[in-house]
């Protein structure tokens, strides 16, 4: 072999290299990505049921007493229920405005929700 042919080879040897560096650096970014995407989803998920768990613990409570409360007494409880239980999500860390309804807040307050509280 030829020292021009040695040398033009250990080139392309190096620029292969290089190459496989960079598609390696940019599966390590990929594979960050999906790794805080898919932790981000087991504290929702987390959340999710323990929001499941208290909705069904309140059905139950619910059920069992066997209080009929008057028509207008139950359209005064829906409203507060429902506000409160929009001010209980938001204060879980999710959004409540029309923006970015039901995902999890990650940057701290949303001025969207926030002002829909304040309505």
């Amino acid at each position: 072999m030829e020292k021009k042919n040695v040398f033009l080879r250990m080139q392309e040897m190096e620029e292969q290299m290089e190459n496989m560096h960079s598609d390696l650096g940019e599966l390590k970014l990929l594979v960050k990505e999906l790794l805080e995407e898919n932790n981000r989803l087991i504290l929702e998920n987390e959340r999710l049921r323990i929001i499941l768990k208290r909705e069904a613990q309140l059905m139950e409570e619910r059920a069992a007493s066997s209080i009929v409360p008057h028509p207008h007494e139950i359209l005064e409880d829906v409203v507060g229920e429902g506000y409160d239980n929009l001010a209980r999500l938001y204060h879980e860390g999710f959004h409540i405005c029309n923006v970015y309804y039901g995902h999890l807040r990650t940057e701290g307050d949303c001025l969207f929700c926030l002002s829909f509280l304040n309505k």
